[in-house]
Protein backbone atom coordinates (compact mmCIF):
# COMPACT_ATOMS: atom_id res chain seq x y z
CA UNK A 1 0.00 0.00 0.00
CA UNK A 2 1.73 3.13 -1.21
CA UNK A 3 1.54 6.65 0.11
CA UNK A 4 -0.71 7.71 -2.78
CA UNK A 5 -3.38 5.31 -1.55
CA UNK A 6 -3.40 6.71 1.99
CA UNK A 7 -6.62 8.65 1.38
CA UNK A 8 -8.35 5.35 0.55
CA UNK A 9 -7.66 4.08 4.08
CA UNK A 10 -9.45 7.12 5.50
CA UNK A 11 -12.36 6.81 3.05
CA UNK A 12 -12.84 3.14 3.95
CA UNK A 13 -12.80 4.08 7.65
CA UNK A 14 -15.41 6.81 7.10
CA UNK A 15 -17.80 4.31 5.52
CA UNK A 16 -17.21 1.95 8.45
CA UNK A 17 -18.18 4.73 10.86
CA UNK A 18 -21.47 5.40 9.08
CA UNK A 19 -22.31 1.68 9.23
CA UNK A 20 -21.52 1.68 12.97
CA UNK A 21 -23.94 4.50 13.79
CA UNK A 22 -26.80 3.11 11.71
CA UNK A 23 -26.48 -0.27 13.39
CA UNK A 24 -25.52 0.64 16.93
CA UNK A 25 -26.93 4.06 17.90
CA UNK A 26 -30.24 2.80 19.41
CA UNK A 27 -28.31 0.47 21.73
CA UNK A 28 -25.99 3.34 22.63
CA UNK A 29 -28.94 5.54 23.61
CA UNK A 30 -30.17 2.85 26.01
CA UNK A 31 -26.65 2.43 27.43
CA UNK A 32 -26.24 6.17 28.07
CA UNK A 33 -29.65 6.47 29.76
CA UNK A 34 -28.84 3.54 32.05
CA UNK A 35 -25.43 5.01 32.91
CA UNK A 36 -26.88 8.44 33.64
CA UNK A 37 -30.00 7.52 35.59
CA UNK A 38 -29.17 4.22 37.28
CA UNK A 39 -25.93 5.51 38.81
CA UNK A 40 -27.57 8.55 40.42
CA UNK A 41 -28.66 8.44 44.02
CA UNK A 42 -32.12 9.73 43.07
CA UNK A 43 -34.18 9.80 39.92
CA UNK A 44 -35.59 7.46 37.28
CA UNK A 45 -34.40 3.87 37.58
CA UNK A 46 -34.61 1.31 34.78
CA UNK A 47 -34.90 -2.37 35.68
CA UNK A 48 -32.92 -3.44 32.61
CA UNK A 49 -31.90 -2.46 29.11
CA UNK A 50 -35.14 -3.95 27.79
CA UNK A 51 -37.21 -1.91 30.26
CA UNK A 52 -35.35 1.25 29.22
CA UNK A 53 -35.92 0.49 25.52
CA UNK A 54 -39.63 -0.11 26.11
CA UNK A 55 -39.92 3.20 27.99
CA UNK A 56 -38.23 5.10 25.15
CA UNK A 57 -40.43 3.49 22.48
CA UNK A 58 -43.58 4.12 24.52
CA UNK A 59 -42.88 7.76 25.31
CA UNK A 60 -40.83 8.93 22.31
CA UNK A 61 -41.15 6.33 19.56
CA UNK A 62 -38.32 5.06 17.38
CA UNK A 63 -36.90 8.58 17.01
CA UNK A 64 -36.14 8.50 20.73
CA UNK A 65 -33.65 5.68 20.13
CA UNK A 66 -31.85 7.85 17.58
CA UNK A 67 -31.73 10.93 19.80
CA UNK A 68 -28.31 12.57 19.35
CA UNK A 69 -27.63 10.60 16.16
CA UNK A 70 -26.81 13.71 14.12
CA UNK A 71 -23.72 14.56 16.13
CA UNK A 72 -22.91 10.86 16.32
CA UNK A 73 -22.98 10.52 12.51
CA UNK A 74 -20.64 13.47 12.05
CA UNK A 75 -18.36 12.52 14.92
CA UNK A 76 -18.28 8.78 14.23
CA UNK A 77 -17.72 9.18 10.48
CA UNK A 78 -14.76 11.53 11.05
CA UNK A 79 -13.47 9.55 14.04
CA UNK A 80 -13.75 6.19 12.28
CA UNK A 81 -12.01 7.60 9.21
CA UNK A 82 -9.09 8.71 11.37
CA UNK A 83 -9.07 5.54 13.49
CA UNK A 84 -8.86 3.05 10.62
CA UNK A 85 -6.71 5.32 8.46
CA UNK A 86 -4.12 6.07 11.15
CA UNK A 87 -4.13 2.45 12.31
CA UNK A 88 -3.44 1.17 8.78
CA UNK A 89 -0.77 3.77 8.08
CA UNK A 90 0.98 3.31 11.44
CA UNK A 91 0.87 -0.46 11.14
CA UNK A 92 2.41 -0.26 7.67
CA UNK A 93 5.11 2.08 8.94
CA UNK A 94 6.03 -0.17 11.89
CA UNK A 95 6.15 -3.21 9.65
CA UNK A 96 8.49 -1.35 7.32
CA UNK A 97 6.78 -2.71 4.24
CA UNK A 98 7.60 -6.29 5.24
CA UNK A 99 4.69 -8.74 4.86
CA UNK A 100 4.23 -10.67 8.10
CA UNK A 101 3.12 -14.30 8.28
CA UNK A 102 0.69 -13.54 11.09
CA UNK A 103 -0.47 -10.88 13.59
CA UNK A 104 2.26 -9.18 15.62
CA UNK A 105 1.25 -7.67 18.95
CA UNK A 106 4.34 -5.42 18.95
CA UNK A 107 2.87 -3.79 15.83
CA UNK A 108 -0.86 -4.04 16.52
CA UNK A 109 -0.91 -2.62 20.06
CA UNK A 110 1.11 0.59 19.46
CA UNK A 111 -0.69 1.22 16.14
CA UNK A 112 -4.11 0.78 17.76
CA UNK A 113 -3.25 2.73 20.93
CA UNK A 114 -1.78 5.61 18.93
CA UNK A 115 -4.78 5.87 16.60
CA UNK A 116 -7.14 5.57 19.57
CA UNK A 117 -5.37 8.36 21.45
CA UNK A 118 -5.54 10.72 18.46
CA UNK A 119 -9.21 10.15 17.68
CA UNK A 120 -10.20 10.76 21.31
CA UNK A 121 -9.71 14.51 20.70
CA UNK A 122 -12.32 14.37 17.93
CA UNK A 123 -14.59 11.93 19.70
CA UNK A 124 -14.85 13.77 23.02
CA UNK A 125 -16.82 16.84 21.80
CA UNK A 126 -19.17 14.80 19.60
CA UNK A 127 -19.85 12.32 22.41
CA UNK A 128 -20.46 15.13 24.90
CA UNK A 129 -23.17 16.52 22.61
CA UNK A 130 -24.54 13.04 21.88
CA UNK A 131 -24.75 12.08 25.56
CA UNK A 132 -26.41 15.34 26.61
CA UNK A 133 -28.99 14.95 23.85
CA UNK A 134 -29.62 11.32 24.78
CA UNK A 135 -30.31 11.95 28.48
CA UNK A 136 -32.87 14.71 27.95
CA UNK A 137 -35.71 12.43 26.84
CA UNK A 138 -39.11 12.10 28.47
CA UNK A 139 -37.66 10.44 31.58
CA UNK A 140 -35.00 13.11 31.97
CA UNK A 141 -34.55 15.05 35.20
CA UNK A 142 -33.28 17.99 33.14
CA UNK A 143 -35.81 20.87 33.39
CA UNK A 144 -37.49 21.64 30.06
CA UNK A 145 -36.19 25.20 30.22
CA UNK A 146 -32.63 23.87 30.13
CA UNK A 147 -33.08 21.30 27.35
CA UNK A 148 -31.42 21.62 23.96
CA UNK A 149 -33.28 22.11 20.69
CA UNK A 150 -30.61 20.26 18.75
CA UNK A 151 -26.91 19.26 18.60
CA UNK A 152 -25.72 22.72 17.52
CA UNK A 153 -27.68 24.38 20.32
CA UNK A 154 -26.13 21.91 22.77
CA UNK A 155 -22.58 22.59 21.53
CA UNK A 156 -23.03 26.38 21.57
CA UNK A 157 -24.49 26.37 25.09
CA UNK A 158 -21.64 24.19 26.33
CA UNK A 159 -19.12 26.70 24.99
CA UNK A 160 -21.14 29.68 26.26
CA UNK A 161 -21.53 28.38 29.82
CA UNK A 162 -18.25 26.48 30.23
CA UNK A 163 -15.88 28.08 27.73
CA UNK A 164 -14.10 26.33 24.87
CA UNK A 165 -12.69 23.74 27.28
CA UNK A 166 -16.25 22.84 28.25
CA UNK A 167 -16.77 21.00 24.98
CA UNK A 168 -13.82 18.79 25.92
CA UNK A 169 -15.22 17.81 29.33
CA UNK A 170 -14.34 14.16 29.89
CA UNK A 171 -11.39 14.35 27.49
CA UNK A 172 -8.92 12.52 29.74
CA UNK A 173 -11.38 9.68 30.34
CA UNK A 174 -12.11 9.45 26.61
CA UNK A 175 -8.37 9.29 25.94
CA UNK A 176 -7.94 6.39 28.38
CA UNK A 177 -10.95 4.56 26.97
CA UNK A 178 -9.93 4.87 23.34
CA UNK A 179 -6.23 4.12 23.85
CA UNK A 180 -6.73 0.95 25.87
CA UNK A 181 -9.98 -0.09 24.21
CA UNK A 182 -8.68 0.06 20.65
CA UNK A 183 -5.56 -1.88 21.59
CA UNK A 184 -7.90 -4.64 22.76
CA UNK A 185 -10.23 -4.28 19.76
CA UNK A 186 -7.61 -4.56 17.04
CA UNK A 187 -5.71 -7.32 18.85
CA UNK A 188 -8.84 -9.48 19.10
CA UNK A 189 -9.89 -8.61 15.55
CA UNK A 190 -6.52 -9.38 13.94
CA UNK A 191 -6.01 -12.67 15.79
CA UNK A 192 -9.56 -13.97 15.25
CA UNK A 193 -9.40 -12.95 11.59
CA UNK A 194 -6.04 -14.69 11.08
CA UNK A 195 -7.18 -17.87 12.85
CA UNK A 196 -10.45 -18.09 10.90
CA UNK A 197 -8.77 -17.37 7.57
CA UNK A 198 -6.14 -20.05 8.17
CA UNK A 199 -8.88 -22.60 8.92
CA UNK A 200 -11.68 -21.68 6.52
CA UNK A 201 -9.69 -20.53 3.51
CA UNK A 202 -7.69 -23.74 3.54
CA UNK A 203 -10.83 -25.83 3.80
CA UNK A 204 -12.69 -24.27 0.89
CA UNK A 205 -11.86 -21.99 -2.01
CA UNK A 206 -15.51 -21.74 -3.04
CA UNK A 207 -17.78 -18.92 -1.87
CA UNK A 208 -14.73 -16.93 -0.81
CA UNK A 209 -16.72 -13.67 -0.66
CA UNK A 210 -19.27 -15.17 1.74
CA UNK A 211 -16.45 -16.59 3.85
CA UNK A 212 -14.80 -13.15 4.00
CA UNK A 213 -18.08 -11.57 5.14
CA UNK A 214 -18.58 -14.28 7.77
CA UNK A 215 -15.04 -13.82 9.08
CA UNK A 216 -15.56 -10.06 9.16
CA UNK A 217 -18.77 -10.45 11.17
CA UNK A 218 -17.22 -12.76 13.77
CA UNK A 219 -13.84 -11.00 14.09
CA UNK A 220 -15.35 -7.51 14.17
CA UNK A 221 -18.13 -8.52 16.55
CA UNK A 222 -15.76 -10.23 19.01
CA UNK A 223 -13.36 -7.28 18.77
CA UNK A 224 -16.20 -4.93 19.71
CA UNK A 225 -17.25 -7.10 22.65
CA UNK A 226 -13.61 -7.18 23.80
CA UNK A 227 -13.36 -3.39 23.56
CA UNK A 228 -16.44 -2.66 25.66
CA UNK A 229 -15.88 -5.40 28.21
CA UNK A 230 -12.43 -3.94 28.87
CA UNK A 231 -13.36 -0.26 29.11
CA UNK A 232 -17.04 -0.03 30.13
CA UNK A 233 -16.25 1.33 33.64
CA UNK A 234 -14.34 4.20 32.01
CA UNK A 235 -17.31 4.81 29.72
CA UNK A 236 -19.66 4.93 32.73
CA UNK A 237 -17.41 7.57 34.31
CA UNK A 238 -17.24 9.51 31.04
CA UNK A 239 -21.03 9.63 30.74
CA UNK A 240 -21.36 10.97 34.28
CA UNK A 241 -18.62 13.56 33.74
CA UNK A 242 -20.12 14.81 30.49
CA UNK A 243 -23.76 14.96 31.60
CA UNK A 244 -23.54 16.30 35.15
CA UNK A 245 -24.85 19.89 35.42
CA UNK A 246 -22.45 20.68 38.28
CA UNK A 247 -19.40 22.38 36.76
CA UNK A 248 -17.38 21.95 39.97
CA UNK A 249 -17.86 18.17 40.14
CA UNK A 250 -14.77 16.00 39.77
CA UNK A 251 -13.56 14.94 36.33
CA UNK A 252 -11.35 12.22 37.74
CA UNK A 253 -12.79 8.92 36.43
CA UNK A 254 -11.20 6.88 39.20
CA UNK A 255 -12.80 9.00 41.94
CA UNK A 256 -16.18 8.62 40.23
CA UNK A 257 -15.80 4.86 39.85
CA UNK A 258 -14.68 4.59 43.47
CA UNK A 259 -17.86 6.40 44.54
CA UNK A 260 -20.04 4.14 42.36
CA UNK A 261 -18.27 1.04 43.67
CA UNK A 262 -18.91 2.02 47.29
CA UNK A 263 -22.60 2.55 46.52
CA UNK A 264 -23.36 -0.21 44.00
CA UNK A 265 -20.32 -2.50 43.79
CA UNK A 266 -18.80 -3.87 40.59
CA UNK A 267 -22.26 -4.09 39.03
CA UNK A 268 -22.58 -0.31 39.27
CA UNK A 269 -19.27 0.19 37.45
CA UNK A 270 -20.61 -1.98 34.62
CA UNK A 271 -23.97 -0.22 34.34
CA UNK A 272 -25.30 -0.62 30.81
CA UNK A 273 -23.34 -3.81 30.14
CA UNK A 274 -26.32 -5.60 28.58
CA UNK A 275 -27.19 -3.13 25.80
CA UNK A 276 -23.50 -2.34 25.34
CA UNK A 277 -22.55 -5.94 24.57
CA UNK A 278 -25.70 -6.45 22.50
CA UNK A 279 -24.76 -3.35 20.51
CA UNK A 280 -21.04 -4.10 20.34
CA UNK A 281 -21.29 -7.25 18.24
CA UNK A 282 -23.54 -6.07 15.36
CA UNK A 283 -22.20 -2.50 15.30
CA UNK A 284 -18.55 -3.53 15.11
CA UNK A 285 -19.32 -6.44 12.78
CA UNK A 286 -20.99 -3.94 10.43
CA UNK A 287 -17.99 -1.60 10.73
CA UNK A 288 -15.44 -4.31 9.92
CA UNK A 289 -17.43 -5.84 7.05
CA UNK A 290 -17.93 -2.36 5.55
CA UNK A 291 -14.26 -1.47 6.08
CA UNK A 292 -12.95 -4.66 4.50
CA UNK A 293 -15.41 -4.43 1.58
CA UNK A 294 -14.47 -0.79 0.99
CA UNK A 295 -10.76 -1.65 1.03
CA UNK A 296 -11.34 -4.43 -1.47
CA UNK A 297 -13.31 -2.13 -3.79
CA UNK A 298 -10.64 0.58 -3.46
CA UNK A 299 -7.87 -1.90 -4.24
CA UNK A 300 -6.20 -1.78 -0.81
CA UNK A 301 -4.32 -4.88 0.28
CA UNK A 302 -5.24 -6.02 3.81
CA UNK A 303 -2.67 -8.33 5.39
Amino acid sequence: MGETSAYKDYLAGLLAGVATVITGHPFDTVKVKLQKHNTEAHGVKYRSGLHCTARILKTEGVKGLYRGATSSFVGMAFESSLLFGIYSQTKQSLQGGVQSSGPQLQVIIPSAAYSGALISFVLCPSELVKCRMQVQGTDSLVPRSRRYSGPLDCALKAVKTEGVTGIFRGGFTTLLRETFGNAVFFSVYEYVRYYMHSRLKAASSENSHLIDVGIGIVSGGLGGVGFWTAVLPLDVAKTIIQTTPDKSSTRNPFQILSSIYRRAGVKGCYTGLGPTVVRAFPANAAAIVTWELAMKLLGIRHD
